[in-house]
């Protein structure tokens, strides 16, 4: 201090003032000098006024200057408690003592019980914070959560069970390599097993409150499964009733009857079954096999009819103008002159020649022969993808690829419009109604049913909404549509994408035709990107 003979420290009312004297020889003063005076005048550990160090600093190392700062403040610890509203915390926000006096445990250990925190109180958290020097804030009790209950679970017990909902990627494409074999159960097989939800367990708050969880959700099994019963033993396991297919049906499985026949010829006549048919053989020219469920030939189809509700696998070809619907997916190993339609997708071994091909999803080609597949001649109509190594030919006739139409799904989006507009003018009309006589008086008392059909009318078109962005999130992923050429394009091929068509009469290598900025292009395996035609 003898250096600094123009300072003079004192305190007043738990304030550090520092006055600057008049004196002839004044050595420098720094804020580093002048925090360490302070300390060394016994007031280190005060709150420190920073702000008030440089203004004095710059006023000491002013010739003859005086004044006289509060440069430190002696202050007690302080805490605050907090309790949030679903009361499982209680925070402490601290600040440590200057100089003054301290926050003890006992101090927050009172806090506590006067606010009834009961539950969840940790002594090393209120220790941590007595003996923390800097401000901070801390959980010093936590309440216990509830655990909610776990959800009905239904356990499906036939590994390979068919599910009639394909299963799409974020392309909106189905995998294609997942149309295996159908699977069987025997009767009395168990089917699916359901775990019931629970009711979770209580928890508490700081408070000592319980804390009620969530119940798990309750659901059943699908009420009137075919060919499945709940078991009289056990209200939650599901049995087959017969020999037959497993079908998911959400929280169930069915049993699809399976009729076998050897071949359907005049022998056997036409079928037509409420169920899944498996030919072990073939079809024969003019023959009709129509199933609810799927049908699985395992020789040829020549010029016959076949249309399944499900699925259509043929191990052999379809050929002479015969015609398969299906409502799920057609699997042949080759198809030649003949009439495909598929609800989902149509995969073919290895080629499709002279055919009409229609599929709302894709078309793939050449699955089992990846280099000498084609697709020549005919149409293949499909939304997202026709693929296949080889398209078209130079002595094969005219191929026409149509993609980015679904002429169904317009069709609903189309007929959605229409209601859409027709309960917006229903509302609108109502809405007139209301403001007439709500104007010029109810003498019929119509008003309240007004506003309680007006209600109506906006909660049917808000339920219209979804569903109208669910179709044009379908329709959006037209615009990736899309024909892959693993090998090469070749002879004449009339290529459209929607309302933009193109002819080609030149070759292609293996490449990708698509639609770029309204304008068919095709895209080669290096990425160079180049008009088609």
């Amino acid at each position: 201090m003898a250096e600094y003979p123009s300072l003079t420290f004192s305190e007043n009312e738990g304030r550090l003032l520092v006055a600057i004297r008049p004196g002839s020889e004044r050595p420098p003063l720094d804020v580093d000098t002048l925090r360490n005076l302070i300390k060394q005048a016994g007031y280190g550990d005060w709150f420190i006024l920073e702000d008030a160090l440089d203004k004095l600093v710059g006023c000491y190392n002013l010739p003859n200057s005086e004044d006289e700062l509060p440069l430190a403040e002696r202050r007690d610890g302080s805490f605050t408690l907090e309790i949030p509203e679903d009361a499982m915390f209680a925070w402490v926000d601290f600040a440590p003592a200057y100089g003054g006096r301290a926050v003890t445990h006992s101090d927050i250990f009172m806090a506590l019980e006067s606010a009834g925190v009961t539950y969840g109180v940790d002594p090393l958290a209120v220790e941590a914070l007595c003996s923390s020097t800097v401000a901070e804030r801390r959980a010093v009790a936590k309440g216990e959560p509830a655990e909610n209950g776990r959800d009905t679970v239904f356990e499906q017990l036939v590994a390979d069970a068919r599910d009639r909902v394909p299963q799409v990627d974020e392309h909106g494409l189905i995998d294609y390599r997942e149309l295996g074999a159908i699977p069987m159960v025997v009767a009395e097989q168990e089917l699916m097993r359901r775990i019931p939800p629970t009711m979770g367990s209580n928890g508490r708050n700081v408070h000592g409150g319980i804390v009620e969880p969530v119940p798990g959700k309750i659901e059943e099994f699908v009420e009137n499964l075919v060919g499945a019963y709940v078991a009289k033993d056990d209200p939650n396991l599901l049995r087959a009733t017969f020999n037959g297919q497993p079908i998911r049906c959400g929280n169930g499985v069915m049993v699809e009857q399976i009729l076998h026949a050897r071949n359907v010829d005049i022998a056997s006549g036409n079928i037509s079954f409420d169920g899944t048919v498996h030919v072990d053989g073939e079809v024969s020219p003019g023959m009709k096999v129509h199933a609810t469920g799927d049908i699985i030939v395992t020789g040829l189809v020549d010029g016959a009819e076949l249309e399944a509700g499900g699925d259509i696998h043929i191990a052999g070809g379809v050929i002479a103008q015969a015609r398969v619907r299906a409502g799920g997916s057609v699997a042949a190993r080759f198809v030649e002159s003949a009439h495909i339609y598929s609800g989902t997708m149509i995969a073919i071994d290895d080629a499709a020649l002279q055919s009409d091909l229609q599929a709302i999803n894709q078309i793939v080609v050449g699955i089992k022969s990846t280099q000498r597949g084609r697709l020549v001649g005919g149409s293949a109509r499909a939304m997202l993808l026709i693929k296949a190594p080889m398209v078209g030919a130079a002595k094969g006739g005219k191929t026409d690829i149509q993609l980015g139409v679904n002429p169904v799904l317009e069709a609903e989006y189309q007929e959605l419009l229409k209601r859409i507009e027709t309960q917006k003018a229903e509302e609108a009309n109502l809405e007139k109604l209301i403001k007439h006589l709500t104007t010029h008086g109810d003498k019929g008392g119509m008003l309240e049913r007004a506003k309680a059909s007006w209600q109506k009318a906006i909660q049917a078109w808000a339920q219209m909404m979804p569903e109208k962005e669910s179709l044009e999130d379908q329709l959006a992923l037209i615009g990736g549509a899309r024909l892959e050429v693993g090998v090469s394009l070749s002879g004449a091929v009339d290529l459209h994408f929607g309302k933009k068509s193109m002819t080609l009469r030149k070759s292609y290598d293996a490449g990708v035709f698509s639609l770029l900025d309204e304008k068919i292009v095709f895209t080669d395996p290096g990425g160079v990107v180049t008009s088609a035609g």
